[in-house]
């Protein structure tokens, strides 16, 4: 009866032991296919994530679109002190180009991130504009208009004194405000893309674009230039997107092309109506 119970006890602990074994193998079978899914699953995010990356939330694309737009824009300027007119050339225009393409030279090569090929397009686009702007006057002095010239001279030199003077005292005024502890302006004077910076006055500049482009509503069609406006526009539809993407983002720039982007579309539909549909 001894040995019998002994062995009924061996028979039941092995049987145990084995449903143990049983129990243990299936909860590692579980878990190396709840593994094998996650796994599956997380590869399939990833792919659909780098999918997305590649284009709508790719910054590089949209650095890359906005610095081809840059260069149309430079393009354009080249373009048309080789095949047109001096008396097409707005001055309005120009100027702002002027200030514009300095501060995004500078913009592209600070922010995150850099994007050479649009700096580069712009310290160009400076060149090709002056090179417009120095048409554009010889062509009014040579018509008897110098005091026209004298005071756009005197307003050019009032723009570059203030320029210089931003340039120099810009970084003491800044320190001086976000030290003061003046509250929300102290923080917004710190800010990275605060009014001290770079990042603020670049889209400021491309106001003074779409203002141009406002203030000369009632153009004439055969005084507007088909490539600069078409560059302007595709300008303004590729940095809505661009400057939601770069460190730091960008609100302002992006509110600027929306604007951008709808005053130069509707200059080159005015000029693609008078040339090519009228």
């Amino acid at each position: 009866k001894y040995h019998k119970n002994s062995e009924t006890k061996r028979m039941l602990v092995s049987s145990i032991a084995n449903r143990m074994m049983v129990v243990k193998s299936l909860n590692q079978s579980t878990k190396r296919i709840s593994v094998s899914i996650r796994r599956s699953f997380s590869s399939k995010t990833g792919k659909e994530g780098e999918a997305k990356k590649s284009f709508f939330n790719d910054v590089h694309f949209w650095a890359n679109a906005g610095a081809a737009a840059g260069w149309g824009m430079s393009g354009a300027a080249i373009y048309d002190a080789m095949q047109s007119g001096p008396e097409i050339i707005s001055l309005n225009m120009t100027g702002v180009m002027l200030i514009y393409s300095s501060l995004f030279s500078r913009w592209a090569w600070i922010v995150s991130p850099r994007n050479v090929a649009l700096s580069a397009c712009h310290a160009t686009n400076i060149v090709a504009q002056a090179n417009q702007m120095r048409r554009a006057l010889e062509y009014k002095i040579s018509k008897g208009e110098t005091e026209e010239v004298k005071e756009i001279g005197k307003k050019g030199a009032m723009v570059a004194a203030v320029g210089a003077g931003c340039v120099l005292f810009g970084p003491m005024a800044q320190t001086a405000i976000a030290s003061a502890n003046l509250g929300p302006i102290s923080t917004v004077s710190a800010a990275a893309a605060g009014p001290f910076t770079v990042h603020f006055w670049a889209p400021m500049s491309k106001w003074l674009i779409s203002g141009a482009s406002f203030l000369d509503m009632d153009r004439p069609t055969d005084k507007i230039s088909l490539p600069q406006y078409a560059a302007l526009t595709a300008t303004g539809f590729f940095f809505t997107r661009y400057a939601l993407l770069v460190v730091p983002i960008n609100y302002t720039l992006c509110s600027v092309n929306v604007a951008l982007f709808g005053s130069s579309s509707y200059h080159l539909g005015r000029k693609i109506k008078a040339d090519y549909i009228d």
